[in-house]
Formats: C-alpha cells, sequence, structure tokens
C-alpha cells in the first residue's frame, strides 16, 4: 500500500513538469524603436521570441522585473505577425 502512495506522489510530481508546453527565459524588454516593436523577450528552445503581455490571473509581475525570469509556459505564435517573432502567452508560471 505505501509503495503505490509514493509512485502516485512521484508520477503526479512529474506530470505536474510536463503540463505546460515549453520551458522559457523572459530575458528582457524590447526596446528597439520601430512600429512593429516592443513588448518582451523570450528564449524558447535556443529561438528568442517576443510577447506583449500576460494572460490574465498570472502570478509573474513584469512591473520592475528582475530578468531573467525562469518559466514554464503554454504559447502559439501569432500568424502573420509584422516581425514573424510574435508570440500569444496562453499560460504561464515561474520554473522553480
Amino acid at each position: 500500500m505505501l509503495s503505490l502512495l509514493i509512485l502516485a506522489i512521484v508520477f503526479s510530481c512529474s506530470l505536474d513538469e510536463q503540463d505546460y508546453m515549453s520551458n522559457g527565459t523572459i530575458t528582457g524588454w524590447d526596446l528597439r524603436d520601430c512600429m512593429c516593436c516592443g513588448g518582451y523577450f523570450i528564449d524558447i528552445d535556443k529561438v528568442t521570441y517576443r510577447f506583449s503581455d500576460l494572460p490574465a490571473g498570472s502570478s509573474i509581475s513584469l512591473v520592475n522585473p528582475t530578468f531573467p525570469i525562469n518559466v514554464k509556459l503554454d504559447w502559439a505564435k501569432i500568424p502573420n505577425s509584422c516581425l514573424g517573432d510574435e508570440i500569444k502567452v496562453l499560460r504561464i508560471e515561474k520554473r522553480l
């Protein structure tokens, strides 16, 4: 019985890490001066993307942040975006 309980705890913990699409690192602001610039840079799987805001209810504050911020997130590329590197953050949480 104890071994089943231990297996259940281990299995639920490993699922917790896997229920997000990706791990990423928010590296800073996009301070470039152009029509399509702005937002924040995030590195996901060795590719740098940009996003403009976080979903409602996110526990991450981007008011006076200390970069880098390691996160796990669900996201989607924005089709036909201006510079081609914009994503929409669907769900995000700090990675410990």
